[in-house]
């Protein structure tokens, strides 16, 4: 039977079963993510720690998966999903207890001090970390399972990969967006529970490890020791550290979709942003261009299509500032539908998804390239560090940004919400998009600057 099935798709039943763990693994992510910073605002952690606990929260998801594949490895793929989906359920749970438990009330503003006690704080944060933890080990054992059973059909493999985890993504939104919306915020988690517990039945009953093939090379198993040596011998290679720390610039901004955004939305715009389905945009444009950009700009070289994505990336940030432009309130709603501002808001993550198919697969390519000859896989191993740098600098930062600049002289109105200086909101949105110029602008020399070297 197995063979029949893999005659008439092409591909293995554990192909499709790691797909099937992998959408409801990112329905459970998504149902959560875009509203994480306003959950943890509403729960009276003050104006910083949400956006820093956000950054926190991505940049384990980004940097934990360097371990959580050498720990699959050594104890197989199947093993390390059913331990990570639990892990993922457990976190999940923990962020949500506080409000089902009765140890804390979601308030219906985001207060600027501290006030939640360590009964909120202390679940809160070990949510995180299990999060993190499980989704690092989720990642890797997907895509291996992806790779292993591929077989010579690789580039369709990963665009149906892919195509999932947008389908997954778009999921998740809009089945948290009903449930949010019946009940209250807090079971957005409940949502991200269920989602996971479903991964861990389809792991448990369908799932099995892909089998090596006889002829297949060994590939050698590392410990969690040695991928961090690994990674230390990486970094020590004085081109490959600083390309990473200018592409990070990219993933600083990409973060702001998920910080400084729902901030904005919820103090300054509508009491209750409809971020799931704001953010929606994402999933829905590459989906829809992922296979025309690539047509068309796919032969463009990787470092110039880098710059393409992360400048359309700094336009993003640049896009909120339109409303102001025009003289506007940015509550202001247009056509009994939506504030100006939201509407300027779904077009920014529109544009960062754009910028992401510039960027992201192209710079894998570029790593491949410039490692040396012969060590492309452990310098590729390490290819999402400039995510996670970007996410732990962007929590902390993107708060800053928003507290200290853009509410610099701020008032509340009648209705709650904050009414911002014009120049000091649009001094907020205008940093973040210099940040992406200038990040682009560094990928541009460090291109020119390195073709250089290497002609000298």
């Amino acid at each position: 039977m197995e063979t029949e099935r893999k005659n008439r798709w092409g591909y293995p039943s554990s192909f499709w079963s790691a797909n099937l763990t992998e959408l409801f693994e990112r329905a459970a992510y998504y149902s959560v993510a875009s509203f994480i910073v306003i959950y943890l605002g509403r729960l009276g952690l003050g104006d910083y720690w949400p956006s820093t606990l956000n950054g926190l929260l991505w940049g384990l998801v980004y940097f934990l998966p360097v371990l959580g594949g050498a720990v699959a490895d050594q104890v197989g793929f199947r093993r390390s999903l059913l331990v990570a989906c639990v892990l993922l359920m457990a976190g999940y749970f923990l962020m949500g207890a506080p409000v089902w438990f009765g140890f804390a009330t979601l308030q219906d503003t985001m207060g600027s001090q501290l006030t939640a006690g360590p009964q909120i704080i202390v679940p809160l944060i070990l949510g995180i970390l299990l999060i993190g933890a499980g989704g690092s080990v989720v990642k890797p054992c997907i895509s291996g399972t992806v790779q292993k059973t591929a077989g010579l059909k690789v580039v369709k493999a990963f665009a149906i990969f892919y195509m999932i985890i947008n389908v997954g993504s778009l999921f998740g939104r809009g089945v948290g967006f009903v449930v949010r919306k019946g009940l209250d915020l807090s079971f957005i988690f409940a949502v991200a529970t269920v989602c996971t517990a479903l991964a861990f039945l389809v792991v448990l009953l369908l799932f099995r490890d892909a089998p090596v093939p006889a002829d297949a090379p060994q590939r050698p198993r590392r410990s969690p020791l040695q991928v961090l040596k690994d990674m230390v011998l990486v970094l020590k290679n004085p081109r490959f550290a600083l390309f990473l720390a200018v592409l990070s610039g990219f993933f600083f901004l990409y973060g702001q979709i998920y910080n400084v955004l729902p901030l904005y939305l919820k103090k300054v715009v509508e009491k209750d942003p409809a971020m799931d389905l704001y953010t929606m945009a994402n999933p829905l444009v590459i989906v829809a261009f992922q296979l025309l950009i690539t047509r068309l700009f796919g032969g463009m070289r990787p470092i110039r299509s880098m710059v393409v994505g992360t400048l359309i990336i700094a336009a993003s940030m640049a896009l909120n500032v339109i409303p102001l432009l025009v003289g506007m309130n940015p509550s202001a709603v247009l056509g009994g539908l939506l504030p100006i501002a939201s509407f300027a808001a779904i077009g920014a993550v529109a544009m960062v998804a754009l910028g992401e198919l510039f960027t992201s697969a192209r710079s894998y390519e570029y790593i491949g390239a410039l490692a040396p000859k012969g060590r492309e896989g452990l310098f590729l191993g390490y290819a999402s560090l400039p995510m996670a740098v970007g996410a732990l600098a962007g929590g902390p930062a993107g708060a800053a940004i928003f507290n200290e600049v853009m509410c610099a002289g701020a008032t509340t109105g009648p209705d709650g919400l904050l009414i911002l200086d014009p120049v000091a909101n649009a001094s907020g949105w205008l940093i973040l998009s210099g940040v992406g110029v200038l990040s682009a602008a560094a990928l541009w020399l460090y291109d020119r600057f390195l073709v250089e070297a290497k002609a000298a």
